[in-house]
């Protein structure tokens, strides 16, 4: 057989081919800062709007989606590389970073092509719709550095140290199918549509080279008469998170140093599905759902206390000398001072994926139908080893809440550094030699 009649080699063509012609075509619209807030016309910007104030900048030192103040949706996906070839990889990155461009500014993924015989370049279901704040956030999983014992790119020696594969913990109920990837893509939006739309189109761009493995849309609700969310549980999250507007804290927390090499400026991210075992919490007295969570429902205060504000006191005891605060509940041991002063930066969604069939894992153990909803956990950090696994070793041990909560997949990701005009994201490290 020749190379010509190889449907792999024809395959990988039709890629380089199309992604050179993506980038291309980028780099004359999106692909340089100083034209990010200018989508030709009739290219998604809605009749009317005033685009920039929906804009957040994909360009910079680093990723948005990171420290971006949080979004109403989420569409996260994880991806399977189907390739062995860096130069394919490059290439993906190369495509993806400059539609992600265009798509941050409420444009197409790619220039659209009038041509009523050929295929569109864009699926169209955001055509009209501002960009409503979108993010597009970048991440390499293990897989990108060793898959199945091999080295398939030549750039495990270029894994960092921080860059550990996750422990399973007590309560992991891991499905294959929601669990891992080579690449990832979180995509947040203040529109679903608009997140979801961003995902398909990467995910056209690279089909030749990159499959999904799993994905999970998610949902927050945010108010300005009610800044932190409440999540499923009906509990206020995100009140103790890393102050993103610190950078001395953001510095310490969640940016990579010099000692990350091409991680520098990058973070970590941890992304797990949780599902929480609705029915089961919702026949659970307002007290003991306090005592579990460790703070009064209502006004999201740590118990003993009358502000959300308010620090936690974890020396504090109630009149028989108990903690107010119980030993094993979430807050005390999530808090900063009971884990040695580890924070991980936190942007979590919730999730409703419908019903399935459900054994639950602690009595009364029911079995039936019943909702398959809970927490897209994710989290962001410098060093995984002193902050997601060093709080969750202990969380996954002694905290209340797990009787109610099972994380069901995910993974962990490397997301690199921002791009400035002219790289791609990933090029400090795929271009090693």
């Amino acid at each position: 057989m020749s190379s010509k009649d190889d449907p792999k080699l024809q395959a990988r063509r039709s890629f380089l081919t199309r992604a050179a012609g993506v980038a291309a075509a980028a780099a004359g619209s999106v692909i340089s800062p100083a034209h990010a807030h200018a989508p030709a016309v009739g290219e998604g910007v809605a009749h009317g709007r005033h685009p920039e104030n929906d804009i957040e900048s994909f360009w910079g030192s680093h990723q948005a989606g990171i420290a971006t103040p949080q979004q109403r949706n989420v569409y996260f996906a994880a991806f399977d590389l189907t390739t062995s070839e860096r130069a394919d990889v490059i290439e993906l990155m190369r495509s993806w970073t400059s539609a992600a461009a265009r798509l941050t500014v409420g444009a197409p993924a790619l220039p659209i092509n009038p041509d009523p015989e050929a295929p569109p370049d864009d699926s169209g279901e955001a055509q009209g719709l501002a960009a409503h704040r979108l993010t597009i956030t970048f991440g390499f999983g293990s897989g990108l550095f060793v898959k199945d014992g091999v080295d398939r790119f030549g750039l495990n020696q270029w894994r960092p140290e921080a860059f550990i594969d996750l422990p399973r913990f007590p309560g992991d109920q891991l499905v294959a199918q929601r669990t891992g990837g080579d690449l990832c893509v979180q995509a947040c939006a203040d529109d679903p549509q608009v997140a979801f739309h961003a995902v398909r189109q990467l995910a056209r761009l690279g089909s030749k080279v990159a499959q999904i493995r799993w994905a999970q849309a998610g949902f927050l609700s945010i108010d300005k008469h009610q800044p932190s969310p409440r999540n499923l549980m009906g509990f206020k999250d995100g009140t103790m998170n890393v102050p993103t507007a610190n950078a001395v804290q953001m510095s310490q927390h969640v940016w990579v140093g010099e000692e990350g090499g091409w991680m520098k400026d990058g973070s970590y991210l941890v992304a797990r599905p949780i599902r929480i075992a609705l029915e089961h919490w919702d026949r659970m007295k307002l007290a003991f759902q306090e005592q579990v969570v460790g703070r009064h429902k209502l006004s999201g205060a740590p118990l003993g206390k009358t502000r959300e504000a308010d620090p936690i006191d974890l020396d504090a005891v109630d009149g028989d000398g108990n903690p107010v605060i119980p030993e094993n509940s979430h807050v005390r041991l999530a808090a900063p001072a009971s884990n040695e002063g580890a924070q991980i930066l936190r942007r979590g969604y919730s999730y409703d994926n419908g019903l399935s069939f459900i054994a639950e894992r602690w009595p009364p153990w029911h079995q039936g139908m019943e909702f398959d909803a809970g927490l897209l956990f994710m989290c962001y950090q410098n060093d995984p080893r002193t902050g997601f696994v060093k709080i969750f070793e202990k969380l996954s041990r002694f905290d209340m809440m797990n009787q109610f909560v099972t994380p069901v997949g995910g993974g962990m990701f490397a997301c690199p550094r921002g791009a400035a005009g002219g790289e791609y994201v990933g090029q400090h490290l795929l271009e090693h030699a």
